[in-house]
């Protein structure tokens, strides 16, 4: 069941970064009118959109204890909106159909990824989350040279196969995929929300995911233009700049994931954060000859974060809230990756017109302290637990 769980996840997110290298050619190709920061919200929108959605999913699932029928709609409706995305329509219209597909792309990996911690048993909770993570990393690692492929001939294609897709996978969820034995009665959401907000310590994964989200929505909106306006690299190129970053990180995230039930999880994520801040400064003064390198570098370093907070996440919410934690997780995802590209574009316009002769390095900077910064914001976090288990023996 764990395979097929990772499966369905992989393909899930195959259209994410899809369309990372055909962004230029679906919003100002085709809409000319556009500007820098209209240009990055059609990268942020859909998240937005995850935001309403995933924590009314993950709290409607614990309730009901059911996850598979609410994944296989999700991906109906996330199909759709794709295939019509595919259409020529007004830039508002195109925005508002990536809301409803950020709506639905999020409901089905949040309760993906509380399928998985319900299957955990046999492995441990650390390979189980690991393996998500490197189902979730790997599906966007392939999706971004697969649409650089599809959308060298022309860029609506990513849309439309994806759209494709996500249809056959709402067909065949339900045979596919299994709802664990329900432990319990129905429980109230009000119930759980009172239980989530009791577990303070939640926090710490959240404000690590929105981060280094955020750090993702700079990255396939401000880079990706950065890549083909500033340093002119083709779309298929830039497809394999993306996956230069993610293939090694959807590589080592299952290993992260089992070495995160051995050592201390926050540590990894606090030191990997400060590193891949490091990296992201870094990035900005890389020539582009050597960009693929660099890139590799980073995504080792990315995946030291986030099979570890993706653990923690699971480990602190339970059996009972699983569904509504990771939907909190993701949504704290979504708002940073929907921030994204709306700061790292404010910031590069904001630039330009300081006059600033290469804006997107400033960019680059300012991203890369935010990511650090919050990661020393948690050591005082990481000694407080550290001296209590010493206390405690």
């Amino acid at each position: 069941m764990s395979h097929a769980i990772r499966l369905v996840i992989l393909l899930l997110m195959l259209p994410v970064t899809g369309m990372v290298p055909v962004l230029s050619e679906l919003t100002v190709g085709r809409h000319p009118e556009t500007g820098d920061v209209a240009r990055h919200l059609f990268m942020s929108i859909n998240m937005v959109g995850a935001l309403v959605a995933a924590p009314l999913a993950g709290l409607v699932s614990d309730s009901l204890g059911r996850r598979v029928p609410l994944i296989a709609g999700a991906f109906i409706v996330n199909g759709a909106c794709l295939l019509l995305i595919a259409g020529d329509w007004s830039y508002a219209v195109l925005l508002a159909l990536r809301f409803v597909e950020g709506c639905a792309h999020m409901t089905a990996l949040s309760l993906l990824m509380a399928l998985g911690a319900d299957h955990a048993r046999r492995e441990g909770m650390g390979a189980a989350m690991g393996g998500v993570g490197a189902a979730v990393s790997l599906g966007v690692a392939l999706g971004a040279p697969l649409g650089g492929w599809l959308g060298s001939a022309s860029a609506v294609q990513v849309p439309w196969y994806g759209g494709l897709l996500m249809l056959v996978l709402g067909g065949v969820v339900p045979f596919l995929l299994r709802d664990p034995a329900r432990v319990g009665g129905r429980r109230s959401m009000s119930g759980l929300l009172r239980a989530l907000t009791r577990t303070r310590m939640l926090a710490v994964p959240y404000l690590f995911s929105f981060i280094d989200r955020l750090t993702v929505g700079f990255i396939v909106s401000t880079f990706s233009l950065y890549l083909g306006t500033v340093l002119g690299l083709s779309p298929a190129r830039i497809g394999m700049v993306m996956a230069a970053f993610l293939i090694p990180f959807s590589l080592l995230t299952y290993p992260s994931g089992v070495l995160s039930q051995r050592f201390d999880r926050l540590a990894m994520m606090i030191a990997g954060s400060v590193l891949y801040g490091v990296f992201l400064i870094v990035l900005g003064l890389t020539p582009a000859s050597l960009l693929v390198w660099a890139m590799a570098l980073g995504g080792l370093v990315a995946a030291l974060m986030y099979a570890p907070s993706l653990v923690l996440t699971a480990e602190l919410a339970g059996e009972n809230q699983r569904a509504s934690a990771l939907a909190g997780f993701n949504v704290a995802g979504s708002l940073g990756f929907a921030l994204g590209p709306l700061l790292s574009g404010s910031l590069l316009a904001g630039f330009r017109a300081a006059g600033w002769d290469a804006p997107y390095l400033p960019v680059f900077i300012c991203i890369a302290a935010l990511e650090i910064v919050i990661a020393l914001a948690m050591l005082p976090v990481w000694l407080r637990l550290r001296r209590h288990r010493v206390q405690t023996g």
